[in-house]
């Protein structure tokens, strides 16, 4: 079969703040030379590390390569909220309720499978204790619409027996610092990650057990070679037996997934080190994490020097976009609206700075369905998160490993059982419909 090329690579705007506040990593090789192995996985972020920790766990004799376009943590691993959540959190519904009780009772046990993974590898890897924390989050509302949200969820998850605790005013207040919520949803499950100090931790110990990750080293063209597979990147070649594309919206850059894969982009801003006195005069906790209770809402963390830095991320500012890329521009506007934001919730810090602004790339499907299954004979995908790439990343890249070995489980049942994708309109008009949609709710959530 001819050479097969890739499409586009990973471009980011704005460099990955929890990767820029933690001391330099030194860089990992690129690739420079033809390599052989049993496995190769695209992708160095939580779905494919996850999948290279399962291959090793499963089978120590394989022999399993990375290859990242850029460096470990730079890209969508470094570039999320952090948040590992177990329950149900659709993005598409008004208030995350799943898309009925049995599915997310299904999804809710699996997802806390994947948050004792990465437990996991937090205690036998020696990741730091900052870098994984079980609090819990947060849903934050402050309209009466917000509200509504809360309590429908909150109904939602009784029917489900999982636990969770109303929260007024003073109890937002005593926890955030902040008096611009007036009720919160709280439930425990969540962890609560320092991602991108996550996912080096994870590269450096997988590196420690004879797993070869390469950086820079983007796939810029692949082939079946009937005896396996061939992959290209711009100064080597890795012939494996088997492939696990774990690169989430750039599956479709290796031509899957075209017409039905929504490429949304986030975006997000940290503030400098906060002052002593301001946090003082701030008060809550030194920890805490809080997502809205309408989706199109703002996502707000408070983090302490365990993570890197008493500090607060926030972030909002959706829109699509099928190329993959944010311009200066789009995060500079983002970014003026985030410090609207920013200010409304803490008015006592309006004179602390953002230090760190950054775009990054959610990808969705019309029917919130991943894309993890066998692609082609030897070729497997750990792909589409639907905004969830910490908890559904680790799931995906457990259940292609799991694949690969020609093996089966309760996370890979979940998968296959999945719809295919619905297809989205022609485009120009996805983009056009997606973006005046994303406008709208955005507009409704605004005070969230």
């Amino acid at each position: 079969m001819a050479p097969r090329k890739v499409s586009g690579l990973p471009l980011h705007t704005g460099a990955a703040g929890w990767n820029s506040i933690l001391p330099p990593a030194a860089p990992l090789p690129v690739l420079h030379a033809e390599v052989g192995c049993d496995i190769a996985i695209v992708g160095a972020g939580f779905a494919g590390l996850s999948a290279a920790r399962h291959l090793r766990l499963t089978d120590p004799a394989l022999s399993v390569v990375v290859l990242d376009a850029g460096r470990v943590a730079e890209s969508s691993a470094g570039r999320n909220s952090g948040f590992m959540i177990d329950l149900p959190h659709d993005l598409t519904s008004a208030d995350y309720a799943g898309s009925g009780a049995a599915r997310d009772r299904v999804l809710t046990k699996l997802n806390r499978l994947a948050i004792d993974f990465a437990a996991d590898v937090q205690r036998e890897y020696g990741l730091p204790a900052g870098y994984f924390q079980r609090w819990g989050k947060i849903n934050g509302a402050v309209s009466a619409v917000g509200e509504k949200a809360n309590r429908t969820y909150a109904a939602h998850l009784a029917a489900l027996n999982e636990p969770h605790a109303l929260y007024d005013a003073q109890t937002m207040r005593e926890v955030t610092g902040s008096t611009y919520y007036s009720s919160g949803l709280y439930t425990p499950g969540t962890a609560l990650i320092q991602p991108a100090g996550y996912i080096r931790g994870l590269a450096s110990g997988l590196v420690a057990r004879n797993v070869r990750i390469f950086e820079t080293s983007p796939v810029t063209a692949f082939e079946s070679t009937g005896a396996g597979w061939l992959l290209t990147t711009p100064q080597g070649r890795v012939r494996a037996s088997r492939v696990i594309l774990a690169n989430n919206g750039h599956l479709e850059s290796f031509g899957f997934g075209r017409g039905q894969l929504m490429h949304i982009m986030l975006n997000a801003c940290m503030t400098e080190e906060i002052p002593t006195d301001l946090l003082r005069g701030l008060g809550g906790q030194e920890t805490w994490g809080l997502t809205p209770s309408d989706p199109m809402g703002s996502t707000v963390r408070r983090i302490s020097t365990a993570q890197g830095g008493n500090r607060i991320i926030i972030r909002q500012g959706g829109y699509y976009r099928p190329r993959m890329q944010t311009s200066r521009a789009d995060l500079a506007r983002v970014v003026r609206g985030m410090r609207e934001k920013f200010d409304a919730r803490f008015p006592t810090l309006k004179g602390v700075s953002f230090e760190h602004s950054w775009s990054g790339h959610l990808c969705l499907t019309r029917n919130a369905v991943s894309v993890t299954h066998e692609l082609e004979p030897g070729l497997f995908a750990a792909c589409v998160q639907n905004g969830l790439g910490t908890t559904r990343g680790t799931l995906g890249g457990i259940a292609a490993a799991t694949l690969a070995l020609g093996q089966s489980s309760d996370i890979t049942r979940f998968f296959l059982d999945e719809m295919k994708p619905a297809r989205l309109p022609p485009h120009p008009f996805d983009t056009i419909g997606a973006n005046v949609y994303l406008r709208w709710k955005e507009w409704q959530a605004r005070a969230e």
